[in-house]
This record gives C-alpha cells, sequence and structure tokens, in this order.
C-alpha cells in the first residue's frame, strides 16, 4: 500500500548564476566535482550557467580510476564544460594535483569533512561557513559566512581591484621621479651651472604632495571591466613591462614639460648661462615653474592613472572625491611655497604669474590627454582582435 511520497528540493540560490557569468568572463573556469549522479549534476549545472553545451564533458568516479596521471591529464587539458561525478575524496585530491600540474591556480570549495584534503591541497580551500563543518572550516584558507559562491567572484573583483590599485599607486609614485631626474641631467648635458630644481624643492614634493594623493588612489573604487579580463600570469612581476611602459610614457611627458618651461624661462631671460646665480631672479622663476610643473602634472597624472583602459570622463571625476582633495592640497601648499615669504626664502623660490600658471596646466592636460589617447588606442585594439576572433 502505497502511504505517500517525500521530496527535497534545494534550489540554487538566485545570484550563482550571475556569478557564474562573472567567472566566465574573468577567466575562471568552473569544474563541478561532486559524490552526486550524473544527471542530478548536469541539470544542477545547467540551472546556475556551468553547463551551457548540449553534451559536456561527463566523468565519474570509476573511470576516473580507470585512467592514469597522464589520462588525467588529458582530461583536464579539455577547455570545454567538464563535470566529475561519484567522486570520492581521493578524487578531489587527483584532480587537484593533476590541474596544479599543469600550471594552473586552483580554488577548491566544499563544507563537508570528505573535501578537507581537496581544500587542504589547493592554492586557495574555501570553506562553507554556516553549513560546513569544522574539519573543512579548519582545512580551508577561506571561509564563506554566507556559504554563497557569489561572495567568491566578488572576492576576486576586491581583489584584482586591490592589486589595480597597487600599480596605479606605483605608476603614480615613480613615473614622476623621472620629471625631477631627467631636468637635472638635461641642465649637466646642456652646461647650465645650476640645477633646475633643489633637494628641498624635491622633499617638498615628495612628502607634501604626493603622498596624499597615492594614498587617494590605493582607495580607489573598483573598475566595472576589473572582471572582464583573464588572470594575469603568475609568473608576472609587479613591475611589468606594461606597468614600466606607463611609468616611462607618463614621465616622459612631465619631464619634457618641465624641461620646457624651465629653458623657455631661461632663455627668455637673454642671461648668459655663466652670469646665472642661486639668487638670480629669473632663476628662482624657473626652478619654481619646475617644482610647480611636477606638482600640477601629477595632480592630472593621478587622474590619468585612475583607469587602465577606461576613460577617466567614463568613470566619473567625482567617484574618488578623496583624490581630489589630495591634489587641491598639493597645489595649494605648491602655491604656498610660491608666494609665502617665509617659504621663499626655504625653498629660494619666486612667485609666478598667472599666465605660469596657465602654462604649467596647459602641460597637464596634454599629459591627460595624451594618456586619454593611450587608453583608446588599448580600447580599439582590444575591440578589433575580439571582432576578428
Amino acid at each position: 500500500t502505497l502511504l505517500g511520497l517525500a521530496g527535497m528540493y534545494d534550489p540554487p540560490r538566485p545570484e550563482v548564476r550571475n556569478a557564474v557569468d562573472a567567472c566566465r568572463r574573468a577567466g575562471i573556469r568552473i569544474i563541478m566535482v561532486t559524490g552526486d549522479h550524473p544527471l542530478t549534476a548536469e541539470a544542477v549545472a545547467r540551472r546556475v550557467g556551468i553547463v551551457r553545451e548540449s553534451a559536456p564533458a561527463v566523468a565519474t568516479g570509476t573511470q576516473l580510476d580507470a585512467l592514469d596521471d597522464s589520462g588525467l591529464d588529458a582530461l583536464l587539458a579539455n577547455s570545454g564544460e567538464l563535470l566529475l561525478c561519484r567522486v570520492s575524496p581521493e578524487h578531489k585530491m587527483r584532480v587537484v594535483t593533476a590541474l596544479q600540474r599543469r600550471g594552473e591556480v586552483v580554488a577548491v570549495t566544499g563544507d563537508g569533512a570528505n573535501d578537507a584534503p581537496a581544500l587542504k591541497h589547493a592554492d586557495i580551500g574555501v570553506a562553507m561557513g554556516a553549513s560546513g563543518t569544522d574539519v573543512a572550516r579548519e582545512a580551508a584558507v577561506m571561509v564563506l559566512l554566507d556559504d554563497s559562491f557569489a561572495s567568491i567572484t566578488t572576492a576576486v573583483g576586491l581583489g584584482r581591484s586591490v592589486y589595480r590599485n597597487i600599480r596605479k599607486f606605483l605608476i603614480y609614485l615613480f613615473s614622476h621621479n623621472i620629471a625631477e631626474l631627467v631636468p637635472i641631467l638635461a641642465a649637466t648635458f646642456a652646461g647650465f651651472p645650476l640645477v633646475p630644481i633643489t633637494a628641498v624643492q624635491i622633499l617638498a614634493i615628495d612628502l607634501g604632495s604626493d603622498v596624499l594623493p597615492a594614498l587617494a588612489l590605493g582607495a580607489e573604487p573598483m573598475e566595472p571591466d576589473v572582471m572582464n579580463s583573464p588572470p594575469r600570469p603568475r609568473q608576472e612581476r609587479l613591475f611589468s613591462t606594461a606597468v614600466m611602459g606607463r611609468i616611462l610614457f607618463l614621465g616622459g611627458i612631465q619631464a619634457l614639460g618641465v624641461c620646457a618651461v624651465f629653458f623657455w624661462h631661461i632663455h627668455a631671460s637673454g642671461i648668459a648661462y655663466a652670469d646665472f646665480t642661486k639668487d638670480t631672479p629669473v632663476y628662482r622663476e624657473a626652478i619654481t615653474m619646475v617644482q610647480a610643473g611636477i606638482v600640477v602634472s601629477q595632480f592630472f597624472n593621478a587622474l590619468a592613472v585612475r583607469t587602465d583602459r577606461q576613460s577617466v570622463l567614463r568613470a566619473g571625476l567625482l567617484t574618488n572625491p578623496w583624490l581630489l582633495l589630495a591634489g587641491c592640497f598639493g597645489i595649494g601648499l605648491m602655491a604656498a611655497i610660491s608666494y609665502a615669504p617665509p617659504l621663499q626664502a626655504v625653498f629660494h623660490t619666486a612667485p609666478l604669474a598667472p599666465a605660469d600658471w596657465a602654462v604649467l596646466a596647459a602641460f597637464g592636460a596634454l599629459l591627460l590627454a595624451a594618456e586619454e589617447l593611450r587608453k583608446w588606442a588599448l580600447r580599439h585594439r582590444r575591440t578589433s582582435s575580439k571582432g576578428g576572433r
């Protein structure tokens, strides 16, 4: 006599599908490794978007037992959708080891005691904090308090954003060092007897004008395209070719600008190089122009490095108000050094005319325009490559 039927339904969370799509765009491959029946696993995988193809690759634990290491490597080398079902803890360990053998960075999620070996062996183990066992949480590196897969993608996005902000921080700081060094070298080769910028002026730039904007760049909000690019290679250094190229590009423009205003001011005076002394008013104005040029160009530079490819106008000038406040503080400090008599005596500077500030602002705007043009070229190249495929 049939008395009744009982069924359990545990639907995926609604946010998981969007999280899976974000992983796809970010170049993160998702492999479902489960103890469930293949039909159950495929049904769930299709529900959340892990499986989209009509015939994904499906392997059971019994089939994995029949594969040697080379066979398992060949199975995992297939970049298509893969479901591993009816697996044991030993199978999970083999899969993690095989992926790492191929040079992959492996993250494992799990909640049970049988997941602990794989969680421990992975590059990063992610355990469920609400429904997971104590063994799984102890073996994991990261614990999800909400048991949501979407939290993993959020963490990946934040991690990428932090890494980008560190690079922005470095590009901003190191690019102006070129603008401080090149004028000194140029004056030496040109036979000018004095330095275009003094040590105390450089100290004022490094400590007074650059620290706050650099800190504000470290708190830059996440860019919208942060999850639209593949993972960076494991062997990529922080000072990569792209970072060094950007430092030289931005620093070179700043260096050309401050050299131009310095030698233009010197030549416009009509005084011979040999007649210049530290107390010559034109010389004091010229070195003040150099210091102010670096400070003003760094303000535009901070705006330029806020994004890697996206236009800063599209990102919004007011989305990081701390950066604007820090930049204005630096320019205000430079104005005080130029106009306040006590600071003039310390830094050996002179008051600048409004026309001088206009020239410096024009050079800064030129730097921002050049960087915007470079970003446009990158976006155009990326769009063209996608269209070609």
